[in-house]
């Protein structure tokens, strides 16, 4: 029964994905209207909108949290225990966030008249937060293993292309060199350029690693889009609702390309 309705949850994700799409540009677009001194009941209009495609979501999203509770069984037995950590305690998150969605579903169209309806979306959003910040920890961990792994292959790759100093060479006339000539010997670099040259070195690298991995940079854009979303509802980061509808619509059509296109979904 479990299996049967997580088939069923996962058919209606793609259409959640694009009415959330249209929330936010409902939100985007009521917010340049206003700045744009439109008509009163033209951005009422579109605050209307808005809100029918918020409980219209609300009802696609009734089965996720058995959805998100499968997803973490099978994420808990994962080899790395730093991914099994991140991944599971965040499908937790969203099993809670579902949760609280759902319950605030009911509350807005009347089953529960007497529901605090700011208390249940204030306490949803902190569980999607906590669900995005870990999975912007998964990121970067994973950006940190590619790093490495990525480092040490090119120094590998510079270290079997580069002569040894101690192999004779026409250079050395077939001698083994026994002491560093002077012009061979580096000078060290005054600190600024050193933590210039590092950071330009890392920099270079996150752009290989990032660009050789698409699903992980999809992965890490959208998560960061996301995270403004629960920053601004909590009034931790208030940025606004021009901003907040750019980041919702942004990071909409990025989750779309993975459903679209299943190899850009980050796994597992």
């Amino acid at each position: 029964m479990m299996e049967s309705w997580v088939r069923f949850s996962a058919r209606s994700q793609a259409k959640e994905r694009v009415f959330r799409a249209a929330q936010y540009a409902c939100t985007l677009l009521g917010y340049t209207l206003q700045k744009g001194g439109a008509r009163a009941e033209l951005l009422n209009t579109i605050k209307q909108l808005e809100a029918h495609m918020s409980l219209t979501r609300k009802l696609m999203r009734l089965g996720n949290s058995a959805e998100a509770l499968e997803a973490a069984k099978r994420t808990v037995h994962l080899s790395d225990c730093v991914l099994r950590l991140c991944i599971t305690v965040a499908h937790l998150n969203r099993a809670m966030y579902f949760a609280c969605d759902n319950v605030l579903w009911a509350g807005k169209t009347g089953l529960l008249p007497e529901l605090d309806q700011n208390k249940w979306s204030q306490r949803s959003f902190r569980y999607y937060l906590f669900a995005l910040i870990l999975n912007l920890t998964r990121d970067a961990y994973e950006i940190r293993l590619l790093m490495e792994r990525e480092s040490r292959s090119s120094s590998a790759k510079s270290f079997t292309s580069s002569p040894s100093p101690l192999t004779p060479s026409p250079e050395n006339r077939g001698e083994f060199p026994l002491t560093p000539s002077p012009s061979s010997v580096l000078s060290p670099l005054p600190p600024l350029p050193m933590i210039s040259a590092r950071l330009n070195k890392h920099f270079q690298l996150l752009i290989t690693v990032l660009r050789n991995n698409p699903p992980l940079l999809l992965d890490l854009l959208k998560n960061l889009c996301d995270v403004f979303i629960p920053l601004d509802r909590l009034g931790l980061y208030p940025t606004g609702s021009g901003f907040v509808g750019a980041c919702g619509l942004t990071s909409s059509i990025l989750s779309i390309l993975t459903i679209v296109h299943p190899w850009l979904k980050l796994k597992p």
